[in-house]
């Protein structure tokens, strides 16, 4: 019964609440050198490593912004030279067009000059064969004429002046009975 009895006592002089003197000192004692260590040693690295960490946040975004700020310059410069290129396409485009018409143009005239110059030669060759082939008719008709007159006269018309007097005579008649007929129409 003793140490009921003196666990009895113990209970009343002895307070949960309130630890024993040596447990406090000893506590504070283990809590200071604790505290001092991680003061020390643990403190310093878990600041830099927080250090570290806002500077590498802070300057990501400040890195960020700059990035930006750079591609936002890239972009409106991309945008300035697409519209130069294309006020430069467009440039060259009508540049192009007008050259193209004038080469049209160009090659109209020519084309033109050309026909002309062709159908003037063809009148002309047009003419001067006519004139040979009236010739050649006169010459053949008149020979033809004569030989016919001969043989209806009976005598021969050797005389090459007056043979020839009389063809173109004749002919000169049949062509303004001919040119008078092609105006009544």
């Amino acid at each position: 019964m003793n140490i009921a009895a003196q666990l009895a006592e113990e209970g009343e002089k002895m307070n949960p609440l309130l630890p024993a003197w040596p447990e406090i000192i000893i506590g504070l004692l283990c809590f200071f050198i604790v505290f001092g260590f991680l003061g020390k040693k643990l403190l310093p690295s878990i600041e830099n490593v927080l250090k570290e960490r806002r500077d590498a946040i802070e300057g990501g975004m400040e890195r960020a912004e700059v990035a930006q700020a750079e591609a936002q310059a890239l972009l409106e410069q991309y945008r300035a030279e697409l519209a130069e290129a294309r006020h430069e396409a467009a440039r060259i485009t009508e540049h192009a067009r007008e050259q193209g018409a004038a080469l049209v143009a160009e090659m109209r005239e020519e084309g033109q000059r050309q026909r002309e110059s062709i159908v003037a030669a063809g009148h002309a060759q047009i003419e001067a064969d006519k004139k040979q082939a009236t010739a050649a008719l006169r010459q053949d008709v008149g020979s033809l004429a004569s030989q016919l007159a001969s043989r209806i006269v009976g005598e021969s018309l050797e005389d090459h002046a007056r043979q020839s007097g009389v063809i173109d005579r004749f002919l000169d008649e049949l062509e303004a009975k001919a040119a008078a007929s092609a105006g009544a129409k």
